[in-house]
C-alpha cells in the first residue's frame, strides 16, 4: 500500500484566508481535521499515494471562509473534491470516487464474496455510528453493547487478515475514522473499553494504526475531547 509519503498537515484556512485559484487544474481535497466523514476521504487519498496528486486543502469549520460556499462547494461542508473542472461531495461516494479515478493499489478486492460483504459493511456505517452517537444521553455502555458485538462478528467473515475484507479496504475507511473517536469517548467519559470481549475488533484497532496512510488522519486527542464535550455534554 503506497503510504510511505509523509503528509504534512498545512494550516486550516478561515474567514480571512484569501481564496484559492479554483478550478486551475489542480485537485484539491477540502477537509476538516476534526471531522470523521473527511477524514475517510484523506486516508483513502493516502493510502493510495496521492499525496502529490491531490492537494489538502483544511477549512476552519468554527470560522469557515465565505468563498468556500460561494465559490467551491454550496453545501458548506466537508469533505468535497475539486477535480477535473467540478466538486464533489458526500464522503461514502468520494473514497469510491477517489480509488476508481486515479492511480495507485485498489482498495476494493476483485473477489465477489468480499465486494458484495464489502457493499454490505459500507450500507451499515450509518446505521452505527447514528445509534452509537444517539447513546451518548442514555447508558452508552448498554445500548451500544450490540452494535460492537455486529462488528466483532464481521471482522470473523474472512480469516486471510485482521480486516473486514481480510486487507485494509474501503470497507475499513468507511469505520475507522469513527471508531477512533468513538474509543476515545468511551475511554475517557465513560471508563469503558469497547474492544473488551471483542478481540477480533481489538485487532482491527491494533493493525488499523499499523497503516500509514492512516496513521497520519488521526485527530488531535485533546482537541477531539473539548469539541465532543461542547456539542455532547454542554
Amino acid at each position: 500500500m503506497a503510504t510511505s509519503v509523509l503528509d504534512v498537515r498545512p494550516p486550516a484556512l478561515t474567514s480571512i484566508s484569501e481564496p484559492l485559484p479554483f478550478f486551475d487544474g489542480t485537485t484539491r481535497l477540502y477537509i476538516c481535521y476534526l471531522c470523521p466523514y473527511a477524514q475517510r476521504a484523506w486516508i483513502t487519498r493516502n493510502c493510495k499515494g496521492l499525496q502529490d496528486k491531490i492537494e489538502l486543502v483544511p477549512i476552519d469549520l468554527t470560522n469557515r471562509p465565505s468563498w468556500y460556499k460561494e465559490k467551491v462547494y454550496p453545501l458548506n461542508k466537508v469533505p468535497s473534491l475539486e477535480h477535473n473542472g467540478k466538486v464533489l461531495g458526500e464522503s461514502l461516494d468520494l473514497i469510491r470516487y477517489i480509488d476508481a479515478n486515479f492511480e495507485g493499489p485498489s482498495l476494493f478486492p476483485s473477489n465477489p464474496a468480499k465486494r458484495e460483504f464489502g457493499e454490505l459493511m459500507i450500507s451499515h456505517v450509518d446505521t452505527f455510528t447514528s445509534g452509537v452517537y444517539s447513546s451518548y444521553k442514555g447508558d452508552p455502555v448498554q445500548q451500544t453493547s450490540a452494535a460492537f458485538d455486529y462488528l466483532e462478528n464481521a471482522l470473523g467473515k474472512f480469516d486471510d487478515g485482521p480486516f473486514f475484507l481480510g486487507q485494509f479496504s474501503l470497507a475499513d475507511i468507511a469505520y475507522v475514522s469513527f471508531i477512533e473517536r468513538i474509543q476515545l469517548v468511551f475511554s475517557e467519559f465513560f471508563e469503558h473499553d469497547i474492544t473488551a470481549g471483542r478481540p477480533k475488533l481489538a485487532t482491527w484497532i491494533q493493525e488499523a494504526n499499523k497503516i500509514e496512510g492512516y496513521k497520519q488522519t488521526k485527530v488531535d486527542k485533546e482537541e477531539y475531547l473539548e469539541a465532543f464535550k461542547i456539542k455532547f455534554l454542554a
